[in-house]
């Protein structure tokens, strides 16, 4: 009985996976998104704009969420479910919404709850990956919401630039 039981224990070890490893992800800091909210205010500022910013994780967690003085309330819940929308799609949110607009089989996103199709929420993306994702609103409009978004962007050089 002793001898068998070095043999079940090698036959457990050599049964589980080879080579299973944790993956290695690339995320959204707290520095990174500082950055982010802090360019995305500055852009809008420029331009005489007052907006909330909120930047995620590639989980879908708050990293941070900054308010310019005198921007109505809704905002802040509307910036974090564009940026929500815009990291589970892993889509520009101004052109989810005008997909969902055009395409009836695209509709039907309109219905899901914490989804919110209007411009303003970009994917971050690193070499190609998800990594979080920014959401503007309190700009005056989605197309003003979208560029104070895409502006912040290149405030990181880490993130991969949408193409034009």
């Amino acid at each position: 009985m002793r001898s068998l039981f070095p043999g079940v224990t090698l036959l457990c070890l050599l049964a589980s996976p080879a080579h299973a490893q944790l993956r290695k992800v690339d995320d959204v800091s707290l520095a990174a998104a500082n950055t982010l909210a802090n360019a995305a205010l500055a852009a809008c500022q420029a331009q005489g704009r007052h907006i909330v910013v909120s930047i995620l994780d590639r989980g879908g967690n708050v990293v941070a969420v900054q308010r310019a003085d005198g921007v109505g309330p809704h905002n802040t819940d509307a910036s974090r479910r564009k940026a929500y929308t815009a990291l589970s799609t892993k889509n520009d949110t101004y052109a989810l919404a005008a997909a969902a607009r055009n395409n009836p089989d695209m509709s039907n996103l309109t219905t899901v709850p914490e989804l919110l199709l209007l411009g303003g929420g970009l994917p971050l993306m690193a070499q190609g990956q998800v990594v979080g994702a920014i959401g503007v609103a309190g700009g005056g409009g989605a197309l003003q919401d979208r560029a104070c978004a895409q502006a912040a962007l290149s405030s990181l050089p880490e993130l991969d630039l949408p193409s034009p």
